[in-house]
C-alpha cells in the first residue's frame, strides 16, 4: 500500500515519467515494464509514450525540464476542467472573453508553478528534495483528485437541477467508469499484466488507453449539453447552426425589379389574363376572376 508523499511503491508498480528523479538517489525502477522495441536501430521503450520511451533518455540533463512540463501540462488540463465545470453555472457568460482569458490565464499560471515546483524538487532548489517530494505528490494525487471529483459533481448539479434531458448523465458516468478503471488497471493491475504479458505490454498501456476514452466522453457530454452542433463548424462565429425563428414569406408585390417575374400562362388559363407589360411594375398581376378588367 503506498504512502501518503511516497512514491515508492507507486514507481515500483507503474513507470511514471518521474520515477528516475525520485524517491531515491538512482530513482525507482518499476517491478515490471514493458520490452524495448527496435525502430531504425534504435531501442523505444514504452513506444506510445515520449518521456518513458528513451527517445529523451532519464540520465540527460534535459529530462527533468521534459517531465517538469509534463506534469505541468497535467495539472493545467485539471484545472482547465475544474473551471469548465463551473462555466455551466454562469460565473461568467459561456464564450465572452471574461470567460476565456480567465480560464487561460489562470491556466497557464497554474502550470508555470506547478512547473516551477517539480523542477525544483528534482533538482533540490528551495528546500525541495527529490527524496521527500511531499508537495509534489499532493499536486499530482491530491489537487488533480479534487479539480476531477468537483467537476463531476457539479455536473451531475448541473444535469439534474437544469436540463430537462437526463441522457447526459450516462456520458458522465461513463467518463468516471472509463478513468476508474484506467487508474485502477494502473496502480494494481500492472504488474500482473506485465508479468503475464511476457514483458509486451503493461498496466500503462490500458490506464492511458481509459483516460482517453474518458475524455471522450467528457467531450460527448459537453456536445450533448449545448444547443450548436459545432463538432465540423469553422471558425469563430458565434450560433452558425441555430436557426432562430422561420423567415415569413413576403407578397410578391415586395419582390425587388432586380429579379424578372415568372412568364405568365398563355391565354388567360389558371385565372390569370394577359396583359401589357410594365402594366404591375415586374409583379404578379392580382389573381382576380374573368371579367374583371
Amino acid at each position: 500500500m503506498s504512502v501518503f508523499g511516497d512514491f515508492v511503491k507507486i514507481c515500483e508498480t507503474v513507470a511514471l515519467t518521474l520515477c528516475p528523479l525520485v524517491g531515491r538517489e538512482e530513482g525507482i525502477e518499476p517491478q515490471c515494464y514493458s520490452r524495448n522495441v527496435e525502430i531504425a536501430g534504435n531501442l523505444i521503450f514504452q513506444p506510445e509514450l515520449l518521456l518513458v520511451s528513451g527517445i529523451v533518455p532519464a540520465a540527460s540533463y534535459v529530462y527533468p525540464y521534459f517531465v517538469a512540463g509534463h506534469i505541468g501540462l497535467i495539472t493545467a488540463t485539471f484545472w482547465c476542467l475544474l473551471l469548465n465545470g463551473f462555466v455551466g453555472f454562469q460565473f461568467a457568460e459561456d464564450g465572452t472573453p471574461l470567460s476565456l482569458w480567465s480560464i487561460r490565464i489562470s491556466s497557464l499560471v497554474v502550470f508555470l508553478a506547478v512547473f516551477g515546483l517539480s523542477f525544483a524538487t528534482f533538482r533540490n532548489i528551495a528546500g525541495f528534495s527529490p527524496l521527500h517530494p511531499l508537495a509534489l505528490w499532493i499536486v499530482l494525487y491530491v489537487f488533480n483528485g479534487a479539480a476531477l471529483a468537483i467537476y463531476f459533481i457539479l455536473q451531475i448539479v448541473l444535469v439534474l437541477n437544469t436540463l430537462d434531458d437526463r441522457w447526459p448523465l450516462g456520458d458522465i458516468l461513463f467518463g468516471i467508469s472509463f478513468y476508474v478503471i484506467g487508474q485502477v488497471i494502473l496502480y494494481l493491475f500492472s504488474v500482473k499484466i506485465c508479468d503475464t504479458a511476457k514483458h509486451y505490454i503493461d498496466g500503462l498501456f490500458f490506464g492511458t488507453i481509459c483516460t482517453l476514452l474518458g475524455v471522450m466522453m467528457v467531450y460527448k457530454y459537453w456536445d450533448s449539453i449545448t444547443k450548436e452542433d459545432l463538432e465540423f463548424s469553422v471558425g469563430s462565429k458565434q450560433n452558425v447552426w441555430e436557426v432562430k425563428e422561420l423567415l415569413e414569406e413576403e407578397p410578391y408585390s415586395n419582390y425587388s425589379s432586380n429579379y424578372p417575374p415568372p412568364p405568365l400562362p398563355q391565354g388567360g388559363h389558371n385565372g390569370y389574363s394577359q396583359q401589357p407589360q410594365g402594366g404591375y411594375n415586374n409583379a404578379y398581376p392580382p389573381q382576380q376572376q374573368y371579367g374583371g378588367y
